[in-house]
């Protein structure tokens, strides 16, 4: 289909997937690390053959059997799994599984013991080296009280057999300094661990294919960990890193109104559409252009939206629910908005359709690939009944 889509919309520009996709091949070919997609920040089907990776980190059951529909190898982890859930995944075809705690692994080990392809499963233990790099502490699963991970003193006296692997995730958004520096405290804390393992994974957050990302002390700091423990097959499962700077979701002006400054309801929801606005809190990038043709980066004759007080016209992106707090942010414009002006959202892949909700049954977006200047394809609309089946 040519032109534009209707809004609410969300659209993946398969130009900027592929240029991702070249980076993150770049990276793990020359660090040789084997990456994987983490199904959590990204899961649309119809996008999976314009990605690079070597198969698909999974949170639970269903995004396991979605890795099946990727390829390749299938990882999962979660806080817990009960019993029913670790036969499923068994049935699913894991072929990794990162267990949260020793009594998730001895359940796994009743489990695996009853199972066909209970030998079949390489068996890893999440750990938290207690080193915080993030800046936002919902996000930083080395936080204080954090569930995420065994730290150091509960490994004393424990049984390690079957276990083969070791994943640590502590990033999110971050440069390859906040993995070198989490690197060394992996190793200062586990580091007698590290002989007896024959693979580990560094988890996800590497903000790869960002711009200013240091890929090259990301391969010098993966070069030097093979070095040390050549043994070892390492991964890496960013997700935002595949589709970053891959998507816009498009929302149209409902209206206007007036409260100590103007304030531009948009069909679009922060709360139901792009959760991660209020729960990260951050506010996105947003521009207007009457001649965008479904790129996910503004064109050149786009009108970039500013901070507030950097433009003439000051005004407050908001959407229609009736959560009072259901504002996408403060900005700035070369003109006033006005009804029927559509608002692009950048950056608006990741963590996005994964976590869209029918709260108010306000309609959830469509979906669109871009597959080239003004050429979309829909990949799905929703209506009444996906509203009303899920409850």
């Amino acid at each position: 289909m040519n032109g534009l889509p209707e809004t609410p919309a969300f659209v993946v520009d398969v130009e900027a997937l592929r240029r991702n996709a070249a980076i993150l091949r770049e990276v793990a070919e020359a660090s040789g690390a084997h990456l994987l997609l983490a199904l959590k920040a990204f899961s649309m089907p119809v996008a999976f053959p314009y990605l690079y990776a070597e198969g698909t980190c999974a949170s639970s059951v269903h995004e396991t059997l979605l890795g099946g529909e990727f390829g390749g190898e299938r990882h999962a982890f979660a806080a817990a799994f009960s019993e029913r859930e670790m036969a499923e995944l068994l049935d699913a075809g894991l072929n990794h599984v990162t267990l949260n705690s020793f009594a998730q692994l001895a359940q796994w080990r009743r489990v695996a013991a009853a199972h066909p392809r209970g030998g079949e499963v390489a068996v890893g233990l999440r750990i938290n080296p207690e080193h915080s790099e993030g800046q936002v502490p919902i996000y930083d699963p080395c936080a204080p009280h954090s569930r995420l991970g065994i730290r150091r003193a509960a490994f004393a006296g424990q049984d390690l057999t079957g276990v083969t692997g070791l994943h640590c995730h502590n990033l999110c958004e971050q440069n390859a300094d906040c993995f070198a520096r989490t690197l060394e405290a992996i190793e200062e804390k586990f580091g007698d661990l590290l002989p007896r393992i024959s693979w580990f994974n560094f988890g996800g957050g590497h903000h790869i294919t960002r711009a200013d990302y240091d890929r090259d002390l990301l391969v010098r700091t993966l070069r030097g960990f093979h070095a040390r423990y050549p043994h070892i097959r390492y991964y890496l499962e960013p997700g935002e890193a595949h589709v970053l700077n891959a998507g816009t979701f498009v929302c149209t002006v409902l209206d206007v109104v007036d409260n100590a400054g103007p304030i531009a309801i948009l069909d679009g929801s922060a709360a139901c559409h792009t959760p991660d606005v209020i729960e990260m809190p951050y506010v996105p990038r947003a521009f207007l252009d009457l001649a965008w043709d479904g790129a996910a980066a503004p064109g050149p004759g786009a009108l970039r939206a500013g901070k507030p007080g950097e433009k003439p016209c000051e005004v407050r992106l908001a959407g229609p629910s009736c959560l009072a707090g259901d504002v996408f942010g403060d900005y700035s414009f070369d003109r006033p908005l006005v009804p029927g002006d559509r608002v692009l959202f950048e950056d608006m892949a990741l963590y996005t359709m994964v976590k869209t909700n029918t709260f108010n049954g306000i309609r959830l977006p469509s979906l669109w690939l871009r597959q080239g200047p003004g050429e979309f394809t829909r990949v799905r609309s929703f209506g009444y009944d996906d509203f009303r089946s899920r409850l």
